[in-house]
């Protein structure tokens, strides 16, 4: 049983390392997110070989033989073996919340020359806000969500009704948006493109229609999307 658990703890953790779990990643902070995914599969998935192995060693060791009607073997119980089980499971669950929390504090550290885009949810659509190019107080409001590559953006999200999720696969990060709070997510996009933009909290029955896109363009493309965008909106009224 130990030879089958090493060579399925091989192929389950070498599999696991194998599936492409995410979308391409189009921000910086992703790297160091998908690393801890890595970490968190190589640990888990021994583990689990383990338990199952340990399963149907038991299952198959102790079970009752034909015929066999009495009570099994009366037993006390081991408490070097409950302390050690105990024990072990909360160092390996320390470390690993120590090292996401690092993770964690690393990529949401806040940049001076972040950007502020305002994400507000409704049931069923997403909408944001950007500053002002021209310094005013009046926020620059749309429905697409454009967004610079090199710089970091911080999303304060919330929500008109219902709690939604803010998830863009691609940057790997999301958080629910809730009734009377906000709540942050920073990244930096560093790929150019257009990713899906979705809510992951079901909030409806137009729940599946909530969804949009982001588009990550160069700086200065940003620049001109954001004046051209004002100016319609200041032309409108």
């Amino acid at each position: 049983m130990a030879i089958y658990g090493l060579i399925a703890s091989v192929i389950g953790v070498v599999a696991a390392l194998w599936i492409d779990w995410f979308p391409p990643a189009a921000v910086q902070e992703a790297k160091d997110i998908d690393t801890l995914w890595d970490v968190l599969l190589i640990v888990s998935v021994p583990i689990f070989v383990l338990v199952m192995v340990v399963v149907i060693y038991c299952v198959r060791a102790f079970k009752a033989r034909p015929g066999d009607m009495g009570d099994g073997e009366p037993i006390h119980g081991n408490t070097m073996l409950e302390v050690v089980w105990v024990a072990v499971p909360f160092v390996i669950v320390s470390v690993l919340a120590v090292y996401g929390w690092i993770v964690l504090d690393d990529i949401e550290a806040k940049k001076p020359d972040r950007l502020q885009v305002e994400v507000r949810g409704q049931q069923f659509i997403w909408r944001y806000e950007y500053p002002n190019p021209t310094g005013g107080k009046e926020k620059v409001k749309s429905y697409d969500l454009v967004v610079p590559t090199g710089r970091q953006v911080e999303f304060n999200i919330n929500t008109d009704d219902v709690i939604h999720d803010f998830w863009i696969p691609a940057f790997r990060l999301k958080i629910d948006a809730v009734p009377g709070i906000t709540t942050h997510w920073r990244a930096t996009p560093s790929e150019k493109g257009s990713y899906d933009v979705l809510c992951a909290e079901l909030c409806g029955l137009g729940h599946s229609t909530m969804r949009g896109s982001v588009r990550v363009v160069a700086p200065e493309e940003y620049d001109a999307w954001l004046s051209k965008t004002a100016a319609k909106a200041a032309e409108e009224g």
